[in-house]
């Protein structure tokens, strides 16, 4: 192994204070939820830290449909249902101006 890759080896290290387990939620028509839910490093959810919540969707265009995804602001997964058309929303209007 060439010492650029031995360095490069040594540096990438996983960050087993950071770690997520990820699910997809979806209604089978309007888009997904990815739900990353903060865990211990033994697998246990980690109650001390928030979970995330990405929307995805996808926005039909001239050229064929596009994926859009953006952060939910959200606490639960109900929560994040519930703001999933107004963060979709936001994002388009960032794709767009």
């Amino acid at each position: 192994m060439s010492d650029s890759a031995e360095k490069t080896q040594k540096e990438v290290k996983f960050n087993q204070d950071n770690l997520y387990r990820e699910e997809t939620i979806t209604d089978l028509s309007v888009g997904s939820i990815r739900m990353l839910t903060p865990i211990k490093i033994d697998g246990t959810v980690d109650a001390n830290r928030t979970p995330l919540f990405i929307g995805q969707a996808q926005l039909m265009s001239p050229e064929g449909p596009m994926p859009i995804q953006c952060p939910i602001d959200a606490k639960s997964l109900t929560e994040a249902m519930e703001k999933f058309p107004e963060s979709m929303e936001w994002m388009m209007k960032q794709i767009i101006s």
